[in-house]
């Protein structure tokens, strides 16, 4: 069993039983969540919306290979109504993305791990922190903890309720 490290995010529709749904997915198709942080209200990162997100990060276990992964994530996505379109950054209704994937660095063209924008999204690092301050990015050779010092995005990132 491997160790994977997954964001969620949304910001249309009910965004706290969308989480609860893509939680409950990748419980029931990817593997047993071991741990998960608290869910942070965020604004937009890479654009400008009027909905606020909810992330939150979750730490699975999972017999899965990365690209095995991938395809159960893209599932669950379709599943709870995400459709994908040209644009990268774009309201919807969920977002899940591999972080880590136990220290393995994956360079494909369909699938980058460690997620290539982590250390410079606080809304990721965050929550991250909070599960794991001393994991070690395997390609920045950095923990967590020292990433989010280093960050330079300057959202705010709150606890939501």
């Amino acid at each position: 069993m491997k160790i994977v490290f997954l964001s969620i995010g949304t910001n249309l529709g009910n965004r706290e039983s969308n989480l609860e749904q893509a939680v409950a997915k990748i419980e029931g198709s990817i593997g047993p969540v071991l741990s998960s942080s608290s869910v942070y209200e965020t604004e937009p990162w890479g654009f400008k919306a009027k909905d606020e997100f909810l992330n939150m990060v979750v730490k699975v276990e999972t017999d899965l290979t990365p690209s095995g992964l991938l395809g159960r994530i893209l599932m669950i996505e379709s599943l709870l109504g995400r459709v994908r379109g040209k644009e990268q950054y774009i309201s919807r209704l969920i977002d899940i993305d591999i972080l880590f994937y136990e220290n393995m660095i994956v360079d494909e063209e369909s699938l980058k791990i460690p997620h290539a924008l982590l250390h410079k999204r606080k809304f990721v690092l965050v929550p991250l922190c909070e599960l794991d301050p001393c994991f070690i990015h395997p390609g920045l050779k950095k923990s967590l903890a020292e990433l989010l010092e280093l960050c330079e995005d300057k959202s705010e990132v709150k606890k939501y309720q």
